[in-house]
C-alpha cells in the first residue's frame, strides 16, 4: 500500500501543489511556518477523512478561497485507487473513493489505515483522560469496524441522555431507553479496549526498548469503571449524582490509560527523552499491531520528531523505519543535512522535497 501522488488545491498555506512520492521514506525538509506540517496533513485527510489537528475543516481552506480540495492517487493490494476531499464554504464536507461518493465518512476509516508521530503527542502524557481514550478509539477503528459503529452508538446516546438529564423533570422511561443503549454498545467497547490493551503491551515494550536501548520498563493500565462494577449497576447507583449535575458522570466515556515507566508515572518521572521515546513506541506499536491485522502496513507520518531525541536514538528510529517491510513513511525535519546523512545511499528507497513558503521542489 502507497500514496504515489499528492495534488493540493487551497488547502492551509498552499494555493496549488503536486507532489510524485516513492514507495518507502519520503523526506519533507524546510523552515518552520514553511508549509511541511500542513503538507503531512493532507495525506492524514486522506485517511481518516479530517484534519489531525483538532480544526474545523472549513478553517483549513486558503484564506481568501472558497473551498479546498486533496486529491491522492493509491496503490492498493495492487489495484490503483483514487481519493479525494473536498470541502467548500458553507457546504457538507465530501469524500470520493474511486470516484464514488462515501455517504458517511466512518465508512472511509480503516481503508487507508495511517498512523501521524507529531509534537501534540505530548499531550498523551500531559493531556486529559479524553486523549488517551481517542488514541485507543483510533487505533482500533482503523481495523474493527464493529467497534466503530459501537463507539458512534454509544456516543450519541450518551449525548441525548445528558440532554435529557437537563430537564427539570427528566422521563424516567426515555432515561432507561438511553441507559439500556448505553450497555448495548458500551460493553463492547469495554471488551474491545482490554482486549486490545493486553495484546498491545507486548508490543509496546519490545518498541520501548528498540527505541530507548535501556533496561526500563515501560508498561500500560487500563482503567475503567466497568472493571469492578456491571454497567447497569454504575448507571442506577450515579442516578441521583447525574439528576444533580446534569450530565452523565459514568460509563467508558470515563476510561483512562496509566502510561507508566519502571511503575511510575511517565508523566512524574520521565526525562524528554524517555517521554519521547515512549510516545514513539506507542506509535510504532500501533502501526505493527494494525498491520498484523490488517495484512498491510499503515502509511506512517513522522512530524518534526527528532527534537529532544538524542542521535543515538534518532539511528535506533531510523533503522527501524528503514526496514524493508516497514512500508511507506513521511517524515518532516528542519535540518536537510540530518536527513541525507541518516538515509544515506546503502539506505531504504529515499526522496528528499524542499518546502519553502509552501513551494515544493525534489532535492535528491
Amino acid at each position: 500500500m502507497q500514496l504515489n501522488n499528492l495534488y493540493l488545491k487551497n488547502f492551509k498555506s498552499y494555493e496549488e501543489a503536486e507532489i510524485d512520492f516513492c514507495p518507502r521514506v519520503n523526506c519533507i525538509v524546510g523552515n518552520n511556518g514553511s508549509g511541511k506540517t500542513n503538507l503531512l496533513d493532507a495525506v492524514h485527510y486522506l485517511s481518516v477523512s479530517k484534519s489531525y489537528f483538532a480544526v474545523a475543516d472549513r478553517d483549513n481552506i486558503r484564506h481568501g478561497e472558497e473551498f479546498f480540495s486533496i486529491n491522492g492517487r493509491y496503490t492498493l493490494d495492487e489495484n490503483d485507487a483514487q481519493v479525494s476531499v473536498i470541502q467548500r464554504k458553507g457546504q457538507r464536507k465530501t469524500l470520493k473513493f474511486n470516484q464514488k461518493e462515501c455517504p458517511r465518512m466512518s465508512e472511509h476509516i480503516g481503508r487507508i489505515p495511517l498512523i501521524m508521530v507529531s509534537p501534540q503527542d505530548q499531550e498523551l502524557i500531559y493531556g486529559g483522560s479524553e486523549l488517551r481514550r481517542k488514541f485507543l478509539d483510533n487505533v482500533i477503528s482503523q481495523f474493527n469496524r464493529p467497534y466503530l459503529e459501537h463507539l458512534l452508538a454509544y456516543t450519541k446516546a450518551v449525548e441525548q441522555r445528558n440532554r435529557l438529564l437537563k430537564e427539570e423533570n427528566p422521563d424516567p422511561s426515555l432515561l432507561e431507553v438511553f441507559d439500556l443503549q448505553m450497555q448495548q454498545h458500551g460493553e463492547p467497547i469495554y471488551e474491545e479496549r482490554k482486549r486490545f490493551v493486553a495484546d498491545f503491551i507486548p508490543v509496546f515494550r519490545n518498541y520501548y526498548h528498540l527505541i530507548a536501548g535501556s533496561g526500563e520498563q515501560a508498561d500500560l493500565e487500563y482503567h475503567s469503571q466497568l472493571n469492578d462494577c456491571s454497567f447497569a449497576d454504575l448507571l442506577r447507583q450515579a442516578l441521583p449524582k447525574d439528576r444533580i449535575l446534569q450530565f452523565t458522570t459514568v460509563g467508558v466515556h470515563k476510561d483512562d490509560i496509566d502510561l507508566l515507566l519502571d511503575g511510575h508515572s511517565i508523566k512524574k518521572c520521565g526525562s524528554q527523552g524517555q517521554q519521547k521515546s515512549f510516545l514513539l513506541a506507542l506509535r510504532l506499536s500501533q502501526l505493527q499491531y494494525t498491520a498484523q491485522v490488517k495484512k498491510r502496513y499503515p502509511i506512517l507520518l513522522l512530524d518534526d520528531i527528532f527534537d529532544k531525541l538524542d542521535l543515538e536514538r534518532v539511528r535506533r528510529l531510523m533503522n527501524i523505519v528503514g526496514e524493508e517491510h516497514f512500508g511507506q513513511v513521511f517524515l518532516s525535519d528542519t535540518h536537510p543535512e540530518r536527513v541525507l546523512d541518516l538515509f544515506g545511499k546503502d539506505s531504504a528507497e529515499t526522496r528528499v522535497f524542499k518546502v519553502e513558503n509552501s513551494r515544493i521542489k525534489e532535492v535528491k
